[in-house]
């Protein structure tokens, strides 16, 4: 059995004289030096002090990590479909709080879309976090939707503090957020770029997908040909001119082909403000081994071969891909047609919020990969990305949200135990490594009882 994180009242001395509220330490802190034998002080919800191990930091509270226990940032999810209000029933807020906490997310950014209705004017955002608050576990921000018609409502939206503005080329797979043609998202771009916004693109072409073949029936295969790679390359083609042309700020979400990473490299060389985000699903999954009828493993773009897995793995390594986030689409059951397993019909999307760090260590530990390069991959860049200013590291002046990591303890998912509103993933059954036993939010534990929170606006909080 593993060690437990010890806990007491503060009985050491700084011979400083400071005091703190709460005093961390252990053999394995992830600095942004790297792990190192640190204390760390946090004070009024932030960390104000970082010294050797055995400086004896005094404390209101002082935690002592296991030795097998590394401390991480909490982790920043920029990919989230909260659906409330409107579809609460396929998640909310406080179900996607907790489930976060539990996995080591303490930052997530939700999605315009899903909810009704969608983040597509301030009334709207209004009405999100009206809803939001006092029911979050986490620290939460929101996206605003760009959608035909709405190019007079972008700056409002951005003025009352969204990240970013997403679009999609094809449609969303809800009525009421309707796609953007190339022309009208380059005239989204255009007024973003003259505020700094940025532009965040489900990037599948409609017309690619239209002459694909139709993917009734329970055979996956069938359905991966109906989203080909080549939608996906043109989309992200069209983004990147787009994004040349206008010199706006532009980000494709969710990569899942490979062949497009040699246009990002080329684009990113030329100078494009352009990142790129792919998903645990994307590289822990594989199309070969998705069962018939498994809807489950349904999502767009599809999850794909294991040669395209291996490629993603590639571009992540060598900087093309810029960071790691869920894309959490979670849905009701019945939704996903499990008694027909028919994927022309199921909802597409994989609930995996609480399970991102450690599906992704599981599979870099394999690869030689560290966990200071996963937990960067998956906290520090997502902030910097958002302009989250304070998350993603433990430095001092930097939010007191972290996380105790067990990278050697091991745990077989069950579908129940999760905090997600409705138990269905594809990961039911998988044996994982890497284990959150505790988070803090600015420097209190999150108790999954009481709602900490606090609602984000781009460079701020509530």
């Amino acid at each position: 059995m593993s060690q437990e994180t010890e806990q007491h009242a503060g009985a050491s001395s700084d011979p400083t004289g400071e005091h703190y509220d709460l005093v961390i330490r252990g053999q394995r802190v992830l600095t942004s030096a790297g792990i190192s034998p640190r204390e760390v002080g946090v004070r009024g919800g932030v960390i104000v002090a970082m010294q050797p191990l055995g400086n004896n930091l005094a404390g209101d509270e002082i935690i002592e990590l296991a030795d097998d226990e590394t401390l991480i940032p909490g982790l920043v999810d920029t990919h989230v479909h909260v659906n409330e209000p409107g579809r609460t029933e396929w998640e909310g807020f406080a179900s996607a709080t907790r489930a976060a906490a539990a996995g080591g997310v303490t930052t997530i950014v939700d999605m315009p879309l899903n909810s009704i209705p969608p983040t597509i004017d301030v009334d709207a955002l209004n009405i999100k976090r009206d809803v939001a608050r006092d029911q979050v576990h986490v620290d939460v921000g929101f996206w605003g939707g760009a959608v035909p018609g709405n190019t007079e409502s972008l700056r409002a939206l951005h003025d009352a503090g969204v990240f970013g503005f997403k679009c999609f080329l094809l449609h969303s797979g809800v009525d009421e957020f309707p796609p953007l043609d190339a022309d009208e998202m380059e005239k989204d771009m255009r007024e973003l770029a003259s505020f700094d916004s940025v532009m965040i693109v489900h990037a599948e072409d409609s017309r690619a997908i239209d002459r694909a073949p139709s993917p009734e029936g329970d055979d996956y295969g069938k359905f991966l040909a109906s989203r080909p790679r080549g939608a996906e390359n043109l989309a992200i083609a069209e983004v990147i001119e787009r994004a040349r042309w206008t010199g706006a700020r532009a980000h494709i979400l969710h990569l899942s082909s490979s062949d497009a990473l040699a246009m990002i490299r080329s684009a990113k060389h030329d100078g494009l403000r352009l990142t790129v985000e792919t998903c645990p699903h994307y590289l822990t999954l594989t199309a070969e081994e998705i069962p018939l009828g498994a809807t489950q493993f349904k999502c767009c773009p599809p999850i794909r071969e294991a040669g395209n897995r291996e490629l993603l793995w590639e571009g992540l390594e060598d900087g093309t891909i810029d960071f790691i986030v869920s894309d959490h689409s979670p849905s009701t059951l019945d939704l996903k047609d499990l008694e027909n397993g028919d994927f022309a019909v199921a909802w597409g999307g994989v609930a995996s919020l609480q399970l991102g760090l450690s599906l992704i260590w599981t599979e870099a530990r394999q690869r030689g990969l560290t966990l200071e390069t996963v937990v960067s991959w998956m906290s520090e860049r997502p902030a910097q990305f958002a302009g989250l200013t304070g998350k993603g590291r433990i430095a001092p002046g930097y939010d007191a949200d972290f996380s105790v990591f067990a990278a050697d303890d091991a745990y077989v998912v069950d579908v129940n135990k999760l905090h997600h509103k409705n138990p269905l993933t594809p990961y039911h059954g998988k044996a994982l490594a890497g284990v959150v036993r505790k988070t803090w939010l600015h420097g209190e534990v999150i108790d999954f009882e009481t709602p900490r929170g606090r609602l984000l606006r781009r460079g701020m909080t509530d």
